[in-house]
């Protein structure tokens, strides 16, 4: 877990490390969770459109979710969070180099950043302190480790800092978040990120107590290439029932990532789903180990469309390496070499595609037989299919659009596959691989 909470880290400048969920290979081809049954307790909600078996389901939160906060993030659908961990914005220097990396956002920073200069410089910030200048405001950071699932009362400190519940071996996690979220200024979007609690360690209904009515805005860091411990039994083991350790094909996988989404998203109230943002490992999280390994540029770009795909809302890069060959507090600026290209050209991808991401989800227009994860979305009367290998070998997949088309258009690779009797068959390397297809001539569903 990271060794410190947020309120700490900002006092020691980045003096910890983070870590992960865990979760495993084997899952089926997505086509969407299904549509909340209701908005309002004692309502019943009105069916979202439907055509043939396809339904039209709007992305978690809604499309405007968040124009209603306190100078709230851009509302806009060309806009898509992509943040960074704990950076810190000194000068324009620091701007730049993130801004030239794609990046709009940052969640969390140190104290003495200049949260002024991020607004003047239309980015965002999202940290743990008040500012006139903030698009949200920061809780706890993996309460759920630290503090565990329990209402005793809390002590004020965190790990390091003494005992942290009262008494002393009870847990206080769920009176943590309570605490923080009255500190909060009023209006603002709350964020707050789990760990592996949540994820692995805690019941479902220990869990489901973090997501009443707690944040705005939810992620979990699990960095399924690079956690040294997530592939044992009582973590990543989670995905075959507790009942064995993962092999390294089922555990070091991209599309982990996006079981991560899923996970969270069962936790949360029906009817009440709150956008997740994807976290994402952009280097090196745990010291050196014979397990701790670095992530690569390929495994970065799998791993964030895996999550894309299973609706994050958002990305947020892990910005720190604590083993490797290039230790530092600010990957992305600092260790070019190694990932910036790729992270800068998924980002541009990323925010050129916004619309889309944003738009609506066609669930149940497409499905397909081969490994790999799917996702259907609906934009401007244009289908777009986004697929990912769910297997570490990759191989061939065929998907069947029930909404018919002519041709697949493969972005941003310069080919089109056609599209005969609704289907069309496509090849994936290997787990890292990822397709993204407009589909022409039709494939709207008459939506």
């Amino acid at each position: 877990m990271k060794r410190r909470t947020i309120g700490v880290l900002a006092a020691t400048a980045l003096a910890g490390v983070a870590v992960a969920v865990a979760a495993a290979s084997g899952v089926p081809p997505f086509t969407g969770p299904p549509a909340p049954a209701s908005s309002q307790p004692g309502t019943t909600a009105t069916p979202p459109p439907s055509y043939e078996g396809v339904v039209l389901r709007p992305v978690d939160g809604g499309a405007d979710y968040y124009g209603q906060f306190r100078n709230g993030l851009p509302a806009d659908p060309a806009y898509f969070p992509l943040a960074v961990w704990f950076e810190s914005v000194l000068d324009k220097g620091n701007i730049a180099l993130d801004t030239q990396a794609g990046l709009n956002t940052y969640v969390e920073l140190t104290a003495n950043s200049d949260l002024q200069l991020v607004r003047a410089s239309n980015m965002y910030a999202i940290p743990t302190f008040d500012s006139a200048y903030a698009s949200g405001f920061a809780l706890s950071d993996e309460v759920d480790m630290w503090a565990g699932p329990g209402s005793t009362p809390w002590t004020g400190k965190y790990p390091g800092e003494g005992p942290l519940c009262v008494p002393e071996e009870s847990k206080c996690g769920y009176t943590v978040q309570k605490e923080r979220r009255a500190v909060a200024p009023t209006g603002a979007m709350l964020y707050a990120n789990y760990g592996k609690g949540v994820a692995f360690w805690l019941s479902d209904e220990e869990s489901v107590e973090f997501f009443k009515g707690v944040q705005d805005v939810v992620s979990a860091d699990t960095y399924w290439f690079t956690d040294p411990s997530i592939c044992a039994k009582g973590e990543g083991g989670a995905i075959v029932g507790y009942t064995r350790d993962l092999t390294p094909g089922e555990c070091r996988l991209a599309a982990n990532y996006g079981w991560t989404l899923e996970r969270i998203r069962k936790l949360q109230p029906a009817g009440k789903t709150t956008p997740i943002w994807a976290f994402v490992e952009a280097g090196h999280p745990f010291k050196d180990s014979a397990d701790a390994t670095t992530i690569t540029a390929p495994q970065i770009r799998a791993a964030v469309w895996s999550s894309l795909i299973h609706g994050a809302r958002g990305v947020i890069y892990f910005n720190h390496n604590f083993g490797g060959d290039c230790i530092s507090q600010h990957v992305l600026r600092d260790c070019g070499t190694q990932v910036r290209p790729t992270v800068t050209a998924l980002n541009n991808q990323i925010t050129k595609l916004a619309p889309v991401l944003n738009a609506p989800f066609l669930d149940g227009a497409t499905t397909a037989t081969g490994p790999v994860d799917l996702t259907t979305k609906l934009h401007d009367h244009t289908a777009y299919i986004f697929a990912g290998a769910n297997k570490q070998a990759g191989g061939t997949a065929t998907f069947t659009t029930k909404c018919g088309g002519s041709s697949a258009v493969v972005i941003d690779e310069d080919r089109t596959i056609p599209i005969l009797d609704g289907r069309f068959t496509d090849t994936f390397q290997d787990g890292n691989a990822v397709h993204l297809y407009r589909i022409e001539g039709g494939g709207s569903c008459g939506f």
